[in-house]
C-alpha cells in the first residue's frame, strides 16, 4: 500500500510527532463545550478557529495533524439533533485538516473516537448501532482524504473489534489507540496484555495510549513487553481526565523529559493529549532535533 502515513512510520530514523489536544485547546481559548458534541461544533461554526489551531502544531514541528472530529460520530451527531447530517459534518472538519496541511508532507489523522463519552463504563447503544457508527465514521474520514484513523482512547472491547475487523478487512491504515486504567485494564475489564494480543492479530500500524496519566504510563511501560509499533500521547492537564474544563497542569519542559525518558523504548509515535498546547510539541520538536 503507497500510503504517506506507513512509509513516514517506516522510513523514518525518530518517532513522529503527533500533534496535540484540540478540545481542551479551544476551550482554554473560550469556546464552551457542547455536552454531546464536545468542541466539534467549533468546525462548522468558526471554522478558522480551528484551520488556526492545525497551523500552530503544524509551525511547532508536528509531522500529524488529528481532525477534529473526536464528535462528529452518528451516535454524536443523532443524539445532539444537530444541524449538519453526518456527512457534511465530517467533509468539513476534514477539509479543514487538509486546507492547513496544504498538500504538504503534514500527514492528516481521522479521529474515531469511542461511541459514547470516553470514560463511560456501562455503553446505551445497541451492538448494530455500534457497528453502524465506527464503520460510517471511518469511511466517511478515509474516504474523504484522511491519511489513516486515529482510534483514540478506546476502552471497551466490543468496540475494539469492530475497528480492527473493519479497518483490516477494508485495508484501512489505521492506529488503535487505547485508555487504560490504573490497574492496566480497558474499561470493559479485559487485561491490556490479552487486547494487545487481540490487536496485533488485525495489523495496525502502530497502537498506542492516549490519555492517561504519567503514573499509569510509567506503570505500563514497566509492565508489558513493548515488541510491537507503539506510541504515546499523554494527559498533561490538571485534576481528573474527566474535568468538564481541562487546564494545562504539566508544562512543556516537564513533558519533555518524560518523552525523553521513554525514547530508549523506541516509540513510533509521541504527541499530547488533554490540557496540552503547541508549546509541548515544540519542546518533543526540540528534543528531537538535539
Amino acid at each position: 500500500m503507497n500510503n504517506k502515513f506507513i512509509s513516514a512510520v517506516q522510513n523514518s530514523k525518530r518517532p513522529l510527532i503527533l500533534d496535540g489536544a484540540i478540545g481542551s485547546l479551544l476551550q482554554q481559548k473560550g469556546f464552551k463545550s457542547d455536552p454531546v458534541l464536545w468542541t466539534s461544533y467549533v468546525n462548522f461554526k468558526y471554522p478558522q478557529a480551528i484551520v488556526k489551531i492545525h497551523t500552530e502544531y503544524i509551525n511547532a514541528g508536528c509531522d500529524i495533524i488529528t481532525t477534529n472530529t473526536f464528535r462528529t460520530n452518528p451516535a454524536s451527531i443523532t443524539k445532539a439533533n444537530a444541524y449538519l447530517d453526518q456527512e457534511k459534518a465530517v467533509k468539513i472538519s476534514v477539509d479543514l485538516a487538509l486546507q492547513a496541511a496544504q498538500n504538504s508532507n503534514i500527514i492528516v489523522a481521522g479521529s474515531n473516537a469511542p461511541a459514547e463519552d470516553c470514560y463511560q463504563i456501562e455503553r446505551t447503544v445497541t451492538q448494530n448501532e455500534l457497528e453502524y457508527n465506527h464503520k460510517t465514521h471511518i469511511d466517511l474520514l478515509y474516504n474523504n482524504g484522511v491519511d489513516f484513523i486515529l482510534n483514540e482512547t478506546q476502552s471497551h472491547f466490543d468496540e475494539i473489534k469492530i475497528i480492527c475487523e473493519h479497518c483490516f478487512n477494508n485495508k484501512i491504515p489505521y492506529i488503535i489507540s487505547l485508555f487504560i486504567t490504573d490497574d492496566l485494564k480497558i474499561l470493559s475489564g479485559e487485561n491490556i496484555t490479552d487486547i494487545l494480543d487481540f490487536i496485533n492479530n488485525f495489523n495496525p500500524i502502530i497502537i498506542s495510549f492516549n490519555c492517561i496519566s504519567q503514573k499509569t504510563f510509567l506503570k505500563l511501560i514497566d509492565s508489558i513487553d513493548l515488541n510491537f509499533n507503539w506510541g504515546f500521547y499523554l494527559n498533561v492537564g490538571h485534576g481528573n481526565y474527566t474535568d468538564s474544563n481541562i487546564q494545562c497542569g504539566i508544562d512543556e519542559i516537564s513533558y519533555s523529559e518524560i518523552v525523553k525518558s521513554s525514547l530508549d523504548l523506541n516509540p513510533k509515535l509521541i504527541g499530547a493529549c488533554c490540557g496540552s498546547n503547541s508549546k509541548h510539541i515544540s519542546a518533543i520538536k526540540k528534543l528531537f532535533n538535539e
